[in-house]
């Protein structure tokens, strides 16, 4: 991990936090970024048993075989990448944890675990036009019946590679960019976002938006 004092955030340059907003209104996409995320990458064979079992053992749930779902809980929940390979979510600087949890458990296995924190950024949108603003620039089918909540993608915006996750039907989207791309990314989901208004916001007011939003127990 990176020492703490010398930490920043990809997005950090743009004083986000200085732009945001305590209520965006009738703003059509509301953006921020997900600071200090932990990411895990945690490769193996899912029909190995032992995997399989250490692999729930270690994160409380199984991670998902299906192509491009998602799966876990509020906290903590996993990507599908690949037929053996996974991104772990969590709260920001649990990656250590995930991490030791996760080669303990796997110990024996073959099998691989990654901190891939420092790697990339997340950046969420939300709003009435969120979907469109991604449309733009993903060329995946983004249609509800095609893409909704729970699903996931590798694809690129504009000519950024992205890891795409709808999570509610508001919609809410989490865009995982490589740090290197983040400032172009964030540049141009803003340009695309004007013609429906555009507003910045905290991870706080973001989170309580997504919270109003989803039907109890759908978190």
């Amino acid at each position: 991990m990176v020492e703490p004092y010398l930490r920043q955030s990809p997005l950090d340059h743009l004083s986000l936090d200085a732009r945001a907003v305590g209520d965006p209104g009738g703003a059509g996409v509301v953006a921020g970024e997900r600071r200090f995320i932990a990411k895990v990458s945690l490769r193996g064979d899912p029909a190995d048993p032992a995997f399989a079992a250490g692999a729930k053992t270690a994160l409380g749930f199984a991670p998902p075989v299906a192509p491009n779902t998602v799966d876990g809980k509020r906290d903590r929940y996993a990507l599908w990448l690949g037929p053996d390979e996974w991104l772990v979510v969590g709260a920001p600087d649990t990656q250590d944890k995930t991490v030791a949890a996760l080669r303990a458990a796997l110990a024996g296995c073959h099998a691989a675990v990654t901190d891939v924190s420092e790697g990339r950024t997340i950046i969420r949108l939300t709003g009435a036009h969120a979907r469109d603003v991604i449309a733009k620039g993903c060329p995946i089918d983004l249609h509800p019946r095609a893409f909704g909540p729970g699903r996931c993608a590798q694809s690129r915006y504009a000519r950024a590679l992205v890891i795409l996750h709808q999570l509610d039907e508001a919609p809410t989207f989490d865009l995982h960019v490589d740090r290197s791309f983040a400032d172009y990314l964030w540049r141009v989901i803003e340009d695309a976002s004007l013609e429906y208004g555009f507003a910045v916001v905290a991870e706080p007011v973001m989170a309580a938006l997504k919270r109003r939003r989803t039907p109890q127990g759908q978190d």
